[in-house]
């Protein structure tokens, strides 16, 4: 990718412009890191975005491809990137070269609500600070190690890796499931010296080991602890959900393989808590855009054009949820009904609808309010609580299934809990199901076992078929899968050859014909 388009030296239009939205939002209480406006044209602006949002990434053709979704999508006026920032320090922006002012200003405006977003919240606070540079290191390493080892080689584990990348542990960053490893930690000068003859080892994350310490190298305790754990009838000793951990630590890869599924894995856990809060997150920006450029820096004449542009943004459809709309209309409903005091056991117990109507306490605690929850709460928690039935009712919301008989979705409940649940179910890990690894040593033939979570809905069974795939590609032996299938327990087989499916308990099930032990 061509850097030389970047100048973050902004035209003068546009700096006079930035110092005043930035003070303004600094006057509100926004708090953010610095924050840097790099004006770009709309290929390179589709460019990064294909990235995303990073100016270099480690090559590989998905990159090429959503680039090309995103560029024909901008060419036929399909769609076009307003906006585009990174949780950074400091942070940057891009602006669209082609945009008109009112556009900027909007842009400038989201932006510092997404940057305040991003240092406050709780669930960003483990993510580095300096992923700009990370991510150049990563595409580093890996550029590397094509070149040494073969573009196509390495590109094909990548896809493997990348197939996986969400099979992480996203609660493990809250909970601490091991000990901390420091990654650069070396022994004082005048104690922990090797005795003669003896080989110096640098310390560092488990999984890390083999690839900073070269394998000539005698074994640690560590690692003749991990050697003990793989012989052992069952490990792990409780099933563990960071299945791409597992891999990096158990599996038999080269260390050039290690580290790049490494690589995927800091990059999945630097990316997750943007899902995890996304529809705070563009609530947030929109509430802050909408505020400053309604009350501050909007002209008379760009009013029209800034309706516009907002209420595309907001626009909702019986087809999607719209993160940006549900986001600002909850936080505000938060802020009136902290303002008004519309909360607490006074107004829960209140049952005369005239009065709950007229209710206002005028406590003004509103901005207060939206504050805290900015710093304390991701989608799930946000929602579960301070969605309300008053809420849904006056937004219209409702929960919709695919109906057989009509071969069509169909509304289904505008009861509250109905669209509650239905709401919270999606969002719980992204829509995605729970994997946990159960056994690295199945059979005692070193196979790997892992356990779908049901919770009501059933897997895909062509993307669990994928799954595995790759994950046999990695383990090296065959992997199972336990799941349920028509409300029968299942085990998902692959070998390396063919996949295979079997019902537990089946009269062909190897278990129920298998000689009794003497």
């Amino acid at each position: 990718m061509n850097l030389g388009f970047y100048n973050t030296n902004l035209p003068p239009h546009l700096r006079v412009l930035k110092d005043e939205i930035e003070g303004y939002a600094r006057g509100y209480g926004l708090d953010f890191f610095e924050t840097i406006f790099e004006v770009v044209d709309a290929d390179d602006l589709n460019e990064v975005a294909a990235y995303g949002g990073f100016p270099t990434r480690y090559p590989h053709w998905s990159f090429g491809m959503s680039y090309e979704e995103l560029n024909k999508s901008y060419s036929y006026g399909l769609s076009k990137i307003y906006e585009m920032v990174i949780n950074n320090d400091p942070c940057y922006a891009y602006l669209m070269r082609c945009n008109h002012t009112v556009d900027q200003k909007l842009v400038m405006a989201h932006v510092y609500g997404h940057c305040d977003f991003f240092k406050n919240n709780a669930y960003f606070a483990h993510t580095t600070r300096k992923m700009m540079d990370e991510i150049a290191n990563h595409a580093s390493r890996i550029r590397r190690y094509a070149e040494r080892f073969g573009q196509d080689e390495v590109e094909a584990f990548l896809d493997r890796c990348m197939s996986i990348d969400d099979l992480i542990d996203i609660h493990s960053v809250a909970i601490k499931r091991r000990d901390d490893h420091s990654r650069y930690e070396f022994p004082a000068a005048d104690r922990d010296q090797p005795e003669e003859g003896q080989t110096v080892r640098f310390k560092s994350k488990p999984y890390m080991d083999s690839y900073i310490n070269p394998p000539d190298k005698p074994p640690t305790d560590e690692e003749a602890k991990r050697l003990k754990e793989r012989n052992a009838p069952h490990f792990p000793d409780h099933p563990e959900k960071d299945v791409l951990l597992f891999l990096i630590e158990h599996a038999p890869l080269k260390n050039w393989q290690r580290d790049v599924l490494s690589i995927i894995r800091d990059e999945a856990y630097y990316f997750y808590p943007q899902a995890q809060t996304k529809i705070m997150n563009e609530g947030w920006a929109s509430f802050w855009h909408s505020t400053i450029m309604t009350q501050k820096v909007l002209a008379p004449s760009e009013l029209i054009d800034y309706a516009d542009h907002h209420s595309g943004t907001m626009a909702t459809s019986s087809r999607r949820l719209n993160p940006y709309k549900l986001g600002i209309e909850l936080l505000r409903d938060v802020e009136y009904r902290w303002n008004t005091g519309r909360f607490g056991p006074e107004w829960d117990a209140c049952d005369d609808l005239d009065e709950k109507r007229a209710w206002d306490k005028q406590l003004g605690l509103g901005r207060q309010k939206i504050f805290e929850v900015r710093k304390v709460h991701n989608d799930i928690t946000f929602i579960d609580t301070f969605l309300t039935p008053e809420f849904c009712v006056e937004n219209k919301l409702f929960s919709f299934n695919y109906q057989d008989q009509t071969k069509n979705y169909v509304i289904e409940s505008r009861e509250f809990q109905q669209v509650k649940q239905r709401l919270l179910h999606s969002l719980t890990n992204f829509g995605k199901p729970w994997i946990y690894v159960v056994n690295g040593n199945h059979r005692n033939r070193g196979e790997l076992l892992l356990r779908h979570e049901y919770n009501g809905v059933e897997l895909k069974l062509s993307e669990a078929r994928d799954t595995i795939t790759n994950l046999q590609y990695i383990w090296g032996r065959p992997v199972h899968l336990e799941t349920l299938i028509d409300d029968k327990p299942t085990v998902l087989s692959f070998d390396g050859t063919e996949h295979s499916q079997q019902v537990v308990g089946a009269e062909n099930d190897p278990r129920r014909n298998a000689p009794a032990k003497k």
